[in-house]
């Protein structure tokens, strides 16, 4: 007779709707452990996303607790995404079992290494190298204030970082993170992102568009849509379509002036995969090489031609899956060149690396050793 596998997972976020790179990672991770028969009790701090029904299909039980925001919090030693998402409600219920932890980002790690769960099993899950990531937000941010607010932070999540010596697994989400976090702690295993797919389904015939979706709240993201904007798409006849939330607008003004660029704002992840396939080029420039970016597996999945720059591709393993290019020149080219084919015929081999290294069912079944290392099923 099997055991009844438990575990909890505390989220930064509520991860549903699954609309942002973390909360993807998350909610389809929920998913697929409840799939490999895990049974989840989620925990989930609520800062504007509300409560979501479709959570209760994949987990035991579901709850909420609010994120503090008191300005004092800035002035801790403790960065504020660790400090604000705190609650004696949430250890309470932790200490009320022995099940498994699993906590989703240094964001949600303020009770790892609290004296009442040392005996716990606790794993985290890492998606990003955080002071890198905040560095990276500092150096696109233009607004004074958040700026120092990102540099500060940065400097505090490096500090702080060393509390994953508390854990008995981490589960980091690139092959780089992997490498750098195992030069720092022991356990660390190489579990890719969780995602959408199930299968690599491309459409076939041929599309009318390139397609660049993100978060446009994010700097990284309105960095890399101005710079398709303003040196991609400036004189070439070529449709770009850009879609995403809460647009800057610096943004929304370089693409009111040029006449080759579309703008969908605050579209569902529905209809974002529909731009994606019906899209005859998926452009993703970044420039910042942290964690690995969700909107690249949902192109490679769901999409036709893939452009992207270095920054977005390396040390990922999906580099041959994707058309190279570092500058608007070499960008330039290639769109020449994808926006004319009438096929596309990269299939079978995305579906040899996708599937294989990137299947959520394969990877749920990863992280089950790695939170129940003494289960032999």
């Amino acid at each position: 007779m099997s055991v009844e596998l438990h575990t909890h997972v505390i989220s930064f976020d509520v991860p549903f709707p699954a609309d942002y790179g973390g909360v993807i990672d998350v909610f389809y991770k929920v998913r697929a452990l409840h799939e490999a028969g895990v049974k989840v009790h989620l925990h989930c701090f609520e800062y504007g996303r509300p409560p979501q029904q479709e959570l209760h299909r994949y987990c035991e039980e579901v709850y909420y607790y609010s994120r503090q925001n008191a300005k004092s919090m800035l002035f801790n030693t403790l960065p504020y995404i660790v400090l604000s998402r705190q609650s004696e409600e949430l250890k309470q219920r932790l200490l009320k079992d022995n099940y498994p932890i699993l906590f989703e980002g240094l964001h949600s790690t303020f009770y790892l290494s609290d004296p009442d769960l040392a005996t716990r099993h606790k794993v985290v899950r890492t998606h990003n190298i955080e002071h890198d990531y905040y560095e990276s937000l500092a150096a696109v941010e233009k607004n004074i204030f958040k700026r120092y607010y990102f540099f500060n932070e940065a400097g505090k999540l490096l500090k702080y970082q060393n509390v994953l010596n508390h854990t008995q697994g981490i589960a980091a989400i690139s092959p780089n993170d992997t490498r750098y976090l195992s030069t720092l702690f022991t356990g660390v295993k190489f579990i890719p992102a969780f995602h959408p797919y199930d299968e690599v389904c491309v459409r076939a015939g041929a599309g009318t568009y390139a397609f660049y979706h993100g978060n446009l709240s994010v700097g990284e993201n309105n960095e890399a849509a101005l710079f398709l904007v303003k040196k991609v798409f400036n004189d070439i006849p070529f449709s770009l379509v850009i879609a995403g939330s809460k647009p800057s607008e610096e943004l929304k003004k370089a693409i009111r002036e040029n006449k080759n660029v579309t703008l969908y704002a605050d579209r569902n992840p529905d209809q974002i995969r529909e731009m994606i396939a019906e899209a005859q080029c998926n452009i993703l420039p970044t420039f910042q090489a942290t964690g690995i970016k969700l909107k690249l597996l949902a192109a490679l999945f769901g999409g036709r031609h893939c452009i992207v720059n270095s920054p977005m591709v390396n040390n990922t393993g999906l580099e041959s899956l994707c058309i190279i290019a570092d500058s608007p020149e070499e960008m330039k080219k290639h769109l020449k060149k994808v926006m004319k084919a009438k096929t596309f015929s990269g299939i079978n081999k995305r579906k040899e690396i996708l599937e294989k290294n990137f299947s959520n069912k394969g990877n749920a079944e990863r992280l089950k050793h790695l939170l129940f290392p003494n289960q032999n099923d």
